[in-house]
């Protein structure tokens, strides 16, 4: 699929709804800009490693991370079943 869209005065684009649909983009979903030497690759984020260039550096690794979410997802099930 080939689209044309305009960017506005903030730099912001609208994606066609045809193209949200086929690619399963929906409200709240993050895109991954990747710039190569003249164009700009967009497409929808599926891991942690998606995201590190957009994530703020928390100074920790992505193990560490898991760990972290892990640890928080688990505390939130075990005050859940008291």
């Amino acid at each position: 699929m080939t689209t044309t869209v305009r960017v506005l005065s903030k730099g912001q684009i609208t994606l066609p709804r045809k193209l949200r649909a086929a690619l399963r983009i929906n409200e709240g979903d993050t895109l991954v800009l990747e710039q190569t030497k003249d164009a700009v690759v967009l497409r929808k984020g599926k891991t942690i490693h998606d995201f590190l260039g957009a994530l703020p550096s928390k100074g920790m690794t992505v193990a560490e991370m898991r760990e972290k979410a892990a640890s928080a997802v688990a505390k939130e099930r075990a005050q859940g079943l008291r």
